[in-house]
């Protein structure tokens, strides 16, 4: 297979490959589909007491670069909910932590930056990406899709603005003070910034799809904090780079962020095959936002699936009917699963989605 030959593209002359015609790589491609895909973000985690059990007493990073261990995590929601693709196990500071940042992730807080990145010299500290920092995940592939035999695995990766945000704000936050202040106030040095980021997710990506994934996401968590003009202006560039760098192996490219409804129509020019929505916009007013060209994921509250049955499934057909006439659809949440869900109801709604959407 070549640099540029995707594990799920098919070379002339050649059967496809198994995951070819999957329902979700269907979707993805906005092609007829036997049912529509269902897949969760955050779906192989705190909600299931299988991963808990596993998990005891590792720390998150640790966690992520144990081959063996995030296949067993990564394969679980496969095997419990029988969802239409696999997405790793890893975090978005994965890539940073490979290179060298000093950083972890705190229980109940999220990714620490012990030197937050404010200054040129600090821009300095953040090398390129090589396949030999990540090697784990390589082998942590292979193994996978050993496993999922014709179910895909989609690979993911932070978007540069929400990385950027992580290593400026030292952490979390609600405002991004630091953020938008080196966006505003030295836009050079946030550009050049983002770029470098940029690179790296490429790298990161590029890693996984030579090794096995059939997708990638690309989570831009925290840009819904920024206005239009500010995207296109501060963020755009950066998005358009990861997307156009991957653009050749031919697999589908996601583009997920929370509170983006405004933003979708941008979020679909960076160069998404695959717009992830939120619950705060109906798929139908979505995908005129989006515009043509483009699937469409999501996009359930993943709070509804704390209310009964009943409402759960009026709530899936609100949506199923919003996804009446995309081009492509798959289900997802509008965010990711919260820790305290109960997976049953997850299982019930895969294959709720399954039946009522059978052709």
């Amino acid at each position: 297979m070549s640099a540029n030959q995707s594990p799920d593209q098919s070379p002339a002359g050649q059967p496809p490959t198994a995951t070819y015609d999957s329902a979700f790589l269907k979707a993805c491609r906005r092609e007829p589909v036997p049912h529509t895909p269902v897949w969760f973000m955050r779906q192989a985690g705190r909600s299931l007491p299988e991963y808990r059990k596993v998990r005891e007493g590792i720390p998150m990073l640790e966690s992520c670069m144990r081959p063996e261990l995030v296949t067993e995590i990564t394969l679980q929601p496969v095997r419990r909910h029988g969802v239409d693709a696999a997405i790793y196990f890893s975090d978005i500071v994965v890539p940073l932590k490979a290179i060298g940042v000093d950083l972890d992730i705190k229980p109940g807080v999220g990714p620490v930056v012990e030197n937050p990145i404010r200054t040129r010299a600090d821009l300095a500290r953040l090398r390129d990406l090589t396949p030999e920092d990540v090697s784990y995940v390589t082998e942590a592939f292979g193994l996978l899709t050993a496993e999922l035999g014709e179910t895909p695995l989609i690979g993911f990766a932070g978007a540069p603005f929400t990385l950027a945000s992580y290593l400026v704000e030292g952490g979390p936050s609600r405002n991004h003070e630091h953020t938008k202040a080196l966006m505003y106030g030295d836009p050079q040095l946030w550009a050049d910034l983002l770029d470098r980021l940029a690179e790296i997710t490429a790298a990161f990506l590029k890693v996984q799809i030579e090794a096995g994934a059939s997708a990638v996401q690309l989570f831009d968590s925290w840009v819904g904090a920024l206005a239009p003009a500010d995207y296109r202006r501060s963020v755009l560039p950066a998005s358009t780079k990861v997307f156009d760098a991957v653009a050749g192996y031919g697999v589908p490219r996601i583009h997920f962020g929370v509170g983006t409804g405004e933003l979708l129509g941008l979020m679909g020019e960076a160069g998404a095959d695959v717009v992830g929505v939120d619950w705060r916009v109906p798929l139908d007013e979505a995908a005129r936002r989006v515009g043509p060209g483009k699937a469409l994921q999501g996009n359930l509250d993943p709070a509804v699936l704390f209310s009964s049955r009943e409402a759960v499934e009026a709530k899936t057909d609100e949506i199923l009917a919003a996804a009446e006439g995309l081009e492509g659809h798959v289900f997802n949440l509008g965010h990711g699963v919260l820790p305290t869900t109960d997976p049953d109801a997850l299982t019930r709604l895969v294959e709720y989605v399954h039946t009522r959407t059978a052709r």
